[in-house]
Order: C-alpha cells, then structure tokens, then sequence
C-alpha cells in the first residue's frame, strides 16, 4: 500500500475515533503538505461526521502553518480557490468551510483572504450557484464571523436572500452566519424563523448536531441584539 494511502486512512481512523484536541495532535505529527492532502480526500466522504472533521481539521492545519511558514499556507489557501474555480473540474465541496475555518484561527490568512470569501456570496462577484456550496459558504462565513465578524461584514448584506430559501440549511446556516456578524441589517427577517420548526444537521465543537432553525435563528438574535448594545 502507498504511503500516501496508508496516511488517508491513519487519518481516517484519527478523525473518527478522536476529539479535536487529540485527533489535532495526531495529525500534526505528519508533514502539512501531505496532511493536507488527506484530508482533502475526506471532504468527499459519505460519512458526514468525517466529512466535517476532515474539513476543520484542514482549517487547523492550515491556519497553523501560517504562523511558521505563510507562503506554504498561502499555496494551500489558493488551492481551496481552484477547488473553487469552473476550470477545476470539480465542484469543490469543503473548500469555503475550509477557508473560513482557517481564517478563524489565523489573522494573517483573514487579512488577505476573506474578501475572497465574502466574493462567493456576492452576485456581483464570484458567486457560487450550486445549493450545496452555497450551504458551506454560509458555514464558513460564519465561523469567520465568529472570530473576527469585521472580516464577514462585506457578506451581511447578501445573507438575507438565503434566510427565505426553500432550503433549510440556507435558512439555519445563514441566520447563525447573520447573528455572528452581528449586524442588524437582518434581524427582522432572522426573527421570524424563530418559529421555523425544520431541523438540520449543524456541525460545531467537532460534533453534528441536529437542530432546529429556529434554534439557530434565536441564537443569532440574541448574538446580534448583545453585539448591537456592546457597540
């Protein structure tokens, strides 16, 4: 078996039987180049747990090596872009949770990448059509915008198309992305899917979730009522 067949299913094996924490110092004791490469991988998975862990997993280990070495970082950052791009030939699923996972953790990566990210939720931009895209867009959005919601706030007002979506996941997702940027440009809407009973899975602290969007759209209120007073 090839070694880089032999690392996919090691790290397999870590993302499953893990927590982050432990899984997280598994992993980095392989080099970064061909971590990230499995990891990859697993953004394909059937399995959806593994699938999300692979994902943030990436956004660790990506956000880590910009702080020892930018440029390698900067080459895995573009290589989510490609994931990206029509010409890739793929549709690049895992990818924007992946950038915004990593611009998270890592200010250097938030100061020259987010408005990438904020692009593929703008019509004017770099959109991203595809349903399933759209609903790790909104993730990683969000999880940008938990840690540095300035960062997000070129997305706030594209949000609210997605908050009236048939699908749910748009609605869930986008009302936790909305609430974390904390602006209040929504909140009416994010308000009345308070009453929104359809439940999602929803990934957070390394684990899925299920929940409700209405659970998420009351969450969000209360985040973008606590930012609008701390302001």
């Amino acid at each position: 078996m090839s070694r880089a067949r032999t690392l996919k299913r090691e790290i397999r094996q870590v993302l499953a039987e893990f927590g982050q924490d432990q899984a997280m110092v598994r992993i980095g004791g392989h080099r970064p180049r061909q971590t990230i490469n499995a990891l990859i991988s697993h953004f394909y998975e059937a399995d959806a747990l593994i699938r999300w862990r692979a994902v943030a997993a990436a956004g660790i280990v990506t956000a880590d090596l910009a702080g020892l070495e930018p440029e390698s970082a900067r080459v895995i950052m573009r290589r989510f872009m490609w994931m990206l791009n029509d010409e890739s030939g793929g549709i690049g699923w895992g990818a924007p949770e992946a950038m915004g996972a990593a611009m998270a953790r890592n200010s250097l990566l938030a100061d020259e990448y987010a408005r990438v990210l904020c692009s593929y939720i703008d019509p004017g931009q770099n959109f991203l059509e595809h349903p399933g895209l759209q609903r790790g867009l909104l993730w990683g959005l969000g999880e940008l915008a938990r840690a540095r919601p300035q960062m997000a706030a070129a997305a706030a007002p594209h949000i609210a198309g997605f908050l009236y979506s048939d699908d749910a996941y748009h609605r869930g997702i986008g009302a936790w992305a909305a609430g974390n940027m904390g602006r209040p440009e929504n909140l009416d809407r994010i308000d009345a899917l308070i009453s929104d009973p359809a439940v999602i899975e929803f990934f957070g602290d390394w684990q899925l979730h299920e929940v409700s969007v209405g659970e998420l759209a009351r969450r969000a209120v209360s985040a973008v009522n606590r930012t609008q007073k701390e302001e």
